[in-house]
């Protein structure tokens, strides 16, 4: 149960077993079902989330509207670190897509590792750099590409989204409306 998150840890820190096993037991294994909510806006984020099985998206309400910002899949860190950081509520969803696990790491849990093992800041921070660098490309994309060169890209990069992720999920993060989406399909399939 632990192998995936043990290794995702040996990218950036080595661990012995001692160390490992302190990591471990300060974990916290959770199953959601298809479409629940792990974090709901108004809620504070206090957990760094690994997505050991399954699919997470996060979005904003925006006037009424879902808009979805991205999308996370096995092997891979998630937390909303504005409020996770602050302790502010968040501004965002996190809802599951698949059936799906997640091991768990609670602030409280995460800074006694810190305390404990200084090491494990190096993982801290390459967290937050790859999150930024995110942000960053997302950013990029919506500012400086056309919606089908944003989708075409979007194949191209992460076809785990397009194999896995609904259809108007997909036009809500490259930022159309599903009807939009259907178009540019139409247009690339007639090319």
């Amino acid at each position: 149960m632990f192998d995936k998150i043990l290794n995702s840890l040996a990218q950036f820190i080595l661990l012995d077993k001692s160390e490992q096993d302190y990591f471990v037991n300060k974990l916290q294994v959770r199953q959601f079902k298809k479409k629940e909510l792990i974090l709901q806006e108004g809620q504070v984020c206090d957990n760094v989330y690994f997505i050991n099985k399954g699919c997470l998206r996060y979005f904003y309400n925006i006037d009424g509207e879902e808009n979805t910002a991205q999308f996370f899949f096995e092997n891979t860190w998630y937390t909303d670190f504005d409020s996770f950081l602050t302790g502010r509520p968040s501004r965002l969803n996190i809802q599951t897509l698949e059936k799906t696990d997640v091991l768990m790491l609670s602030s409280k849990n995460i800074h006694e590792i810190y305390d404990e093992m200084p090491k494990f800041e190096k993982l801290g921070r390459k967290m937050a750099e790859n999150a930024f660098l995110g942000v960053r490309s997302r950013n990029e994309m919506l500012e400086n590409f056309t919606a089908e060169e944003r989708y075409l890209n979007l194949i191209k990069e992460r076809p785990k989204v397009m194999e896995r992720i609904p259809q108007h999920y997909i036009a809500s993060y490259i930022g159309i409306k599903p009807e939009s989406l259907s178009r540019i399909r139409k247009n690339i399939m007639e090319k």
